[in-house]
């Protein structure tokens, strides 16, 4: 996968390893988010606004985890508008 994405594979490690959606950094844990990256990262050609981006990072979360422990759609806003950043940059590029 991350050869496959490059750089955005880190990007979007980074974006929630900072946002910590399901508060899982401890500070020394960078990797922790690696198995969402992997599963949300396919799913991006399938996004068409930072909208329907948020919704599938929070479908992700939602089966990673919990509806209770993913929390609210919304709480991914922050998640999803820079996720799409990154991915119109990545689309630019390549």
């Amino acid at each position: 996968m991350r050869d496959e994405f490059g750089s955005l594979y880190d990007t979007l490690n980074e974006i929630l390893y900072r946002h910590d959606p399901i508060k899982i950094n401890f500070g020394c844990n960078t990797d922790e988010y690696d198995p969402e990256v992997r599963t949300i990262l396919p799913r991006l050609k399938d996004c068409f606004s930072v909208l329907d981006l948020r919704k599938m990072i929070h479908q992700e979360f939602t089966n990673w985890f919990n509806p209770i422990d993913a929390g609210l759609e919304e709480d991914y806003s922050l998640i999803a508008e820079e996720t799409w950043e990154a991915w119109r940059e990545y689309q630019r590029r390549n």
